[in-house]
C-alpha cells in the first residue's frame, strides 16, 4: 500500500468548483432567463437556457416549507463527508481513477452548496416567501439537452399527461453524475485494486508471538545456515556423565575422612 497525499485531487476540485461558479454567474449577469435568452451551441439540441432550480439536481425539488432548507444541511454534511473520505482514500493508496472520480463529486456538492448557501443573500434569488434568504438560494441551471419534449402518454402511470422536457443542468450537477458514472462503471477496477493490495499486506503481529517466531521467518537460507554452523557443537545425552556413575578415587577419599569422623 502507497500512501497517497490528497493535494492533486483538492486541486482539481477546486478548479471545478472555480469553472462552476464562473459560468454560472456569467449566465446570471449576461443571460436573460427563459427562452428570451437562449443561446443554441450545436444545432437545436445543445443549448445555453438561464434557469433558476430551487431543489435538487437536473431540476427536481421537495415539495413541503422546510425542504430546501433541510436539502441545504445535507448537501453540507454531504460535502463534508465526501471530502473525509477522499482523505481517507488517498492515505489507504486507492486507484488514482477512484480519487479523481471522488473529486469531481465534491467539487459538485460544494459548488451546489455555495448555491444554497449564499446565492439566496448576494443574488437575491431565493424563492418568494422564503424563512430566510440563508440556506434558500435557487441553483442557476442552463446546460439544456433539448432531446424530446411533449406531453406524455396517458396510460404512463404517474407522469401520464404531464408536460415533459429534458431536464436543464450545471456544470456542478455535470460532475457529480460523471464522478458516479465512473464509480459505477470501474468498480471492478478501483475497488478490486484496493482488495488486491490489501490482500497482500501482514496483518499486524502480536508482540508474544513475535518473541517465538523462528529465524528461518527473517533470514534466507544461506544466512540461517551459516548461523547454525557457527554455533558450538552441542554435546550429546551419551557424551555427559551419568549422575549414577561411580565416583572415582580421588572423590571417595575425600568423602572416606568425614564418614570416619561420623561414625566417631
Amino acid at each position: 500500500m502507497i500512501r497517497k497525499s490528497p493535494f492533486k485531487f483538492f486541486v482539481l476540485t477546486l478548479l471545478l468548483i472555480a469553472l462552476d461558479q464562473g459560468v454560472k454567474l456569467a449566465v446570471h449577469f449576461y443571460m436573460a432567463p427563459g427562452f428570451a435568452g437562449q443561446i443554441k451551441l450545436i444545432g437545436d439540441w445543445l443549448k445555453l437556457h438561464y434557469v433558476l432550480n430551487p431543489g435538487m439536481a437536473f431540476g427536481m425539488q421537495l415539495g413541503y416549507e422546510y425542504g430546501k432548507l433541510l436539502l441545504s444541511v445535507f448537501r453540507l454534511f454531504a460535502m463534508v463527508g465526501i471530502g473525509y473520505y477522499l482523505v481517507h482514500l488517498a492515505h489507504r493508496g486507492a486507484p488514482d481513477g477512484l480519487l479523481w472520480a471522488m473529486s469531481m463529486i465534491l467539487a459538485g456538492a460544494v459548488g451546489n452548496v455555495i448555491d444554497s448557501t449564499f446565492y439566496g443573500v448576494f443574488l437575491n434569488n431565493a424563492p418568494y416567501g422564503s424563512p430566510t434568504p440563508w440556506f434558500h438560494g435557487q441553483v442557476i441551471d442552463m446546460i439544456f439537452v433539448d432531446l424530446w419534449e411533449g406531453f406524455i402518454p396517458e396510460w404512463v402511470p404517474v407522469w401520464g399527461g404531464q408536460y415533459y422536457s429534458t431536464p436543464i443542468f450545471n456544470i456542478a450537477d455535470s460532475c457529480i453524475f460523471i464522478g458516479v458514472c465512473l464509480i459505477l462503471f470501474f468498480q471492478r477496477r478501483f475497488f478490486g485494486e484496493q482488495h488486491i493490495e490489501n490482500s497482500m499486506l501482514p496483518a499486524t503481529p502480536d508482540a508474544n508471538e513475535a518473541a517465538v517466531l523462528p529465524a528461518a521467518e527473517f533470514m534466507g537460507e544461506e544466512q540461517t545456515e551459516k548461523l547454525s554452523s557457527d554455533e558450538p557443537a552441542v554435546q550429546s545425552s551419551d557424551d555427559l556423565p551419568s549422575a549414577s556413575a561411580t565416583p572415582t578415587s580421588t572423590e571417595s577419599e575425600s568423602v572416606l575422612p568425614n564418614e570416619h569422623k561420623r561414625s566417631e
